[in-house]
């Protein structure tokens, strides 16, 4: 079983960076490492594809600690090196300040994650990286999707691939074909050393919510992802670009 999920992963992961072309040669790549199943997840397949694919990129993880002090950072630090991923440390004191009145009217994970992906964009631009990659999958895509619709009145989604500022930075997610089930179990798989929730707020708010419908839907009716899916790719002017449906993984390069 181990074996099997671990192949699903790779597979998940490389055609989508093959198919919506993520990663070119050459390319120096910015991972936001959080500590959770996701971001670990992402950083290892995209460490194990820079060893089977037959071109050259750099891999350099952030991880942006929100002041809670409850993460091993020594743990994510192995982790990478190991994987021979370069591994930063960026300190700041966001968490406890978004549960302060200086965070007016928004939530507090509105307010952390704002301030984080700030963190990332300016890290990523001061080391050369063009591409950022997020460890969103594909039920986060989903959840946005909804939290839109439902709290913002708009049809849009996040994108397998984002360009900002002008093309300076361009924001790629490689896990947007596989489901928040499969980074579980391939976290416990692999034994990754997954951090646990440090945030007091972690689990509440809208995100929180739409994902208890999504689960409660999803037991209802197995073909309720598969439609999203569907409808997301294929219908409307918010509809993702076309999901890639070939994936060609190069040997190995020899050392």
């Amino acid at each position: 079983m181990a074996a099997y999920i671990e192949r699903q992963a790779i597979s998940l992961c490389g055609k989508a960076v093959h198919g919506w072309s993520m990663i070119r040669h050459g390319d120096r790549v910015a991972i936001g490492l959080s500590g959770g199943k996701d971001s670990l997840s992402l950083t290892w397949l995209l460490a194990e594809r820079r060893r089977r694919v037959p071109i050259d990129f750099e891999l350099i993880a952030y991880h942006v600690e929100m002041g809670f002090k409850a993460t091993d950072h020594q743990a994510l630090a192995e982790f990478c090196h190991g994987l021979g991923v370069e591994f930063r440390l960026i300190t700041t004191d966001y968490g406890p300040r978004a549960h302060t009145p200086e965070n007016r009217e928004k939530s507090p994970c509105f307010f952390c994650a704002l301030k984080r992906r700030q963190e990332l964009f300016k890290a990523a631009g001061q080391a050369g990286c063009g591409k950022l990659a997020l460890a969103h999958h594909q039920d986060d895509i989903f959840e946005t999707t909804l939290m839109n619709m439902f709290y913002s009145g708009s049809i849009s989604t996040m994108l397998p691939v984002q360009p900002l500022f002008h093309g300076d930075l361009v924001l790629i997610r490689p896990l947007s074909l596989m489901s928040a089930d499969i980074t579980r179990r391939f976290c416990a798989a692999k034994e990754l050393p997954v951090q646990p929730p440090c945030c007091p707020s972690a689990g509440e708010g809208r995100r929180g919510r739409v994902r208890e419908l999504l689960e409660q839907l999803h037991r209802e009716n197995k073909k309720l992802r598969p439609n999203l899916w569907h409808a997301l790719t294929h219908s409307g002017s918010a509809r993702l670009p076309t999901p890639p449906t070939t994936q060609r993984l190069g040997r190995p390069r020899s050392k």
